[in-house]
């Protein structure tokens, strides 16, 4: 049984890392200062390919301009933003004095200040102007592509996001880890390049889960959608099952069941419902009305009834004329009359139109309640010509074969009562509807015959 509207498949993704403090900064500019420019041309001796910028000569920051950059960064800590900034702006001031890297730690440091402002476009503008210098080290250009990925990412411009990703790579002589891998799947699925993301995603997953750990949910959350838009239902679900077992969700429980019924396994998908109801998940009108049709469906309409019933009591649905009436034919299905006249008696006072009435009748003529049938019909030929004079329009077909039936059924119960002159009056009305004349006559004749024998047996009692 599908329910693809239940089927929830939107994704926040919160894969973004958090962009390092101005301390850490402070700390490389530290180091910068204290190694010689022919170790900074050999950054990168313990990767397995050789740095692009290997023969490179980086100068050395001088002392004046790491102290006044320390001193910003320190105020900035302190939560004197504006002073730090001023004496970056001091700094700036003597641009033209400053060699490549001085430069480079300089507008380093506004970018993360900017960023700690929440001034995205200024942070990767100063970003920018980092990765514009040369002579640099490689450490600083490969962070700083990288910051500006993130940044991009936070401003949604995914194009730009994923072309400062391609140079990091490019620069990046490690092996990606998880996180980094869940960065460029995010980056391809907002680029809806989901063939990509998926790659990517996997990839992470799989590291994690070697070394014996769980992957974050947000991850399998971005998997799941991934395979959504690929129009994979299948993996979809696996997806969820694995959600289901490590997170264990409300949500989970209720998109997994949903899932199920998507690829065919309505046995599953009931299972998972019923779970998720036992364990106290379904709440919401909505999942309770889809549980309580799914028993139905199953071929459990007493389950299916006491749902609803159970949900209209606690108030967690309204008892109104559609959930008052599937209730009632949960019972009927179920064989629980009494109980179904019970909701009939309900939705007939709030909805007057007849209908309700009309089941009422053919109910308690189930039930050989004659006068009760007598009068539910009764009253549901009175409703259904009074919705008919209100709306100023024909009764629908579905309400003609009601009134049909409720000629039938009068005739019926006021033959139980011995009322045979009712009993013809009303099978003679009868047969004046297609959808009931065949079976009116025959009940006519049967009634006459019956009727001319109980007058012989009144003669010979007198």
């Amino acid at each position: 049984m599908k329910n693809k509207n239940s089927l929830l498949l939107t994704t926040v993704f919160t894969l973004l890392a958090a962009i390092p403090s101005t301390t850490a900064f402070a700390a490389h500019a530290t180091k910068a200062t204290t190694t010689s420019n022919a170790d900074k041309g050999s950054v990168d001796k313990k990767v397995n390919k050789k740095s692009y910028s290997a023969s490179k000569k980086v100068p050395a920051m001088r002392n004046r301009v790491y102290s006044q950059l320390a001193r910003a960064q320190k105020l900035a800590d302190g939560g004197d933003k504006i002073e730090g900034f001023a004496v970056l702006d001091e700094v700036q001031d003597r641009l033209s004095s400053l060699n490549s890297y001085e430069r480079a730690m300089l507008f380093n440091f506004y970018g993360f200040m900017y960023y700690g402002n929440d001034d995205l476009a200024l942070a990767i503008d100063s970003f920018n102007k980092v990765i514009a210098e040369t002579a640099i080290p490689d450490t600083l250009i490969i962070s700083t592509l990288y910051s500006l990925a993130q940044l991009s990412m936070q401003q949604q411009n995914y194009k730009e996001a994923l072309g400062y990703l391609s140079q990091w790579r490019k620069l990046n002589s490690k092996e990606l880890t998880s996180n980094q891998e869940m960065l460029f799947a995010q980056v391809y699925f907002q680029d809806k390049d989901f063939v990509n993301s998926l790659k990517h995603t996997e990839i992470a997953i799989s590291l994690v889960e070697s070394k014996n750990k769980q992957p974050k949910e947000n991850w399998l959350t971005l998997q799941r959608a991934t395979y959504y838009e690929l129009k994979q239902p299948k993996q979809v679900t696996k997806v969820m099952e694995k959600l289901v077992r490590l997170y264990d969700k409300p949500q989970y429980w209720l998109q997994l069941s949903s899932m199920y019924g998507e690829i065919g396994q309505e046995d599953k998908q009931m299972a998972v419902m019923e779970a998720a109801y036992q364990a106290g998940y379904i709440t919401k009108n909505s999942d309770i009305l889809t549980l309580s049709q799914l028993y139905a469906f199953h071929g459990a309409p007493y389950k299916s009834a006491a749902v609803l019933d159970d949900a209209i009591n606690q108030g967690s649905i309204f008892a109104d004329e559609d959930n008052l009436a599937r209730l009632a034919r949960a019972y009927l299905t179920a064989k629980e009359e009494e109980k179904a006249i019970q909701v009939l008696l309900r939705v007939s006072d709030i909805a007057q139109s007849g209908e309700h009435d009309a089941l009422l009748a053919q109910t308690y003529l189930n039930t050989q309640q004659w006068q009760l049938a007598i009068h539910a019909s009764n009253l549901a030929l009175s409703r259904y010509d009074e919705h008919k004079q209100d709306k100023d329009e024909d009764v629908t077909v579905s309400n003609v074969k009601d009134i049909a039936n409720m000629y039938l059924i009068l005739g019926m119960a006021n033959f139980n009562l011995k009322k045979f002159e009712q009993s013809l009056t009303s099978f003679s009305k009868a047969t004046k509807f297609i959808s009931t004349k065949k079976t009116a006559l025959q009940w006519g004749k049967y009634v006459e015959r019956e009727q001319q024998q109980h007058k012989v047996q009144l003669a010979m009692l007198n």
